[in-house]
């Protein structure tokens, strides 16, 4: 059986009834090509949509009832869109029922429910941003079954929003914008503080962006993630000391650096994650300025030091993340490579030779191996759209 027939046999057995009906978004992972662990310090990140992610179909309720069911968690969640609460059991479902209430809170009329079925291209837990995707693409649906004026960007915010109070991880902006907000071939310079943003072309020419997961499971990156977030608060509290019109690390200037060092220096600790914070932020306009200039090489080298500052001063990446970058730094065809998420594995990024992508994948591949005993995965994706709803013909997955 062709696999799209194959998901359209289980849809129909979760909710039986016409197809005519159904309607199917689609919403995009993301990678984010430098500016990590930025956007909750309000800074600049600069994260591009890709073409995999998370198919939705969606079947219409009156009965004020939400079902939900994905192909890798086949366990069907029931709930009424008047009575959505937390529960650990329900596991991905949080973040779709989360959505749903903060949804129904800005609209001036509840949802009247909806059977949701999830399919992904994307690796879970490979770091980018399946549960976004899940989030986003569930707020667009309600948002267009609703008929309620709400635009891409508040979208966005909702989902964010979601997953802080509902959820309850502490996340910032940056995935739900990138989801939310993606245009193929660009990437998005956005200022996490303002929502102010622009996108950026990315022309590549002769050279690909890889994708390559680590296959390690990123067991330690929700509570790292919370504790790099209240150790970056604590270093600015006591940088508003000595620079008390700061309101975040961002906001250091490189000019400023050097007072702000010799302050920290009893806290060793809290030095190297301001330390990150700043030059991350440098980097990440320098990188928008070479791209503009197509300057690859350039980009390349911002990607490399943006990796060894994560593992040095941040300390998020780990052996396996740091493996995949050495292999890939020493293969003559690739101008740079970084991890790209939270961290503690997840995956990298690298801008590769096109015509040496199967040399490098089998380069890094072995030398990977060689390191940690694991297999990496690989993915060459193109910059895609953010979420949007596609035509009904076909379902395609």
């Amino acid at each position: 059986m062709h696999e799209t027939e194959s998901f359209r046999s289980k849809f129909l057995s979760f909710s039986p009834g016409d197809m005519a009906d159904v309607r199917q978004f689609f919403a995009p992972g993301r990678v984010n090509l430098i500016g990590e662990h930025i956007d909750y310090n309000g800074g600049h990140v600069f994260p591009a949509a890709l073409t995999r992610g998370v198919s939705l179909w969606v079947r219409p309720r009156a009965d004020g009832v939400v079902r939900f069911y994905s192909v890798d968690f086949p366990e069907t969640i029931e709930a009424r869109v008047d009575a959505l609460e937390f529960r650990e059991a329900d596991g991905y479902a949080n973040y779709t029922k989360g959505v749903i209430k903060v949804v129904q809170e800005e609209a001036p009329a509840p949802f009247c429910g909806g059977d949701f079925f999830y399919l992904s291209n994307l690796a879970n837990g490979a770091g980018l941003s399946s549960s976004a995707a899940v989030e986003v693409v569930t707020a667009a649906a309600v948002r267009d079954l609703m008929a309620y004026p709400l635009d891409n960007a508040q979208l966005a915010v909702l989902s964010q929003r979601a997953e802080n109070e509902f959820v309850g991880v502490n996340c910032g902006i940056m995935d739900q914008f990138a989801v939310a907000m993606g245009k193929a071939d660009h990437a998005i310079f956005l200022d996490c503080q303002t929502l102010d943003y622009e996108w950026v072309p990315v022309t590549l020419g002769d050279y690909a962006l890889v994708i390559t997961n680590t296959n390690e499971r990123r067991g330690l990156a929700e509570s790292k993630y919370n504790e790099r977030r209240s150790e970056c608060e604590a270093a600015l509290s006591l940088i508003q000391e000595i620079l008390p019109g700061i309101q975040n690390l961002t906001q250091i200037s490189i000019d400023q650096w050097n007072d702000v060092e010799a302050h920290l220096s009893s806290q060793p600790i809290l030095l190297r994650r301001a330390r990150h914070v700043v030059f991350e932020e440098h980097r990440t306009k320098e990188a928008v300025r070479v791209l503009k200039a197509l300057r690859l090489d350039a980009f390349g080298q911002l990607m490399n030091a943006s990796h060894a500052s994560l593992r040095d001063d941040y300390e998020v990446t780990g052996r396996a993340l740091d493996a995949l970058a050495e292999a890939a730094w020493s293969f003559a065809g690739c101008l740079g490579s970084r991890m790209t998420g939270a961290g503690f594995g997840g995956c990298t990024v690298s801008l590769v030779e096109r015509a040496s992508i199967p040399a490098f994948e089998e380069h890094v591949r072995v030398a990977y191996a060689d390191k940690t005993g694991l297999e990496p995965s690989f993915y060459v994706s193109e910059i895609g759209d953010g979420v949007h709803e596609r035509q009904q013909e076909g379902l395609e997955v």
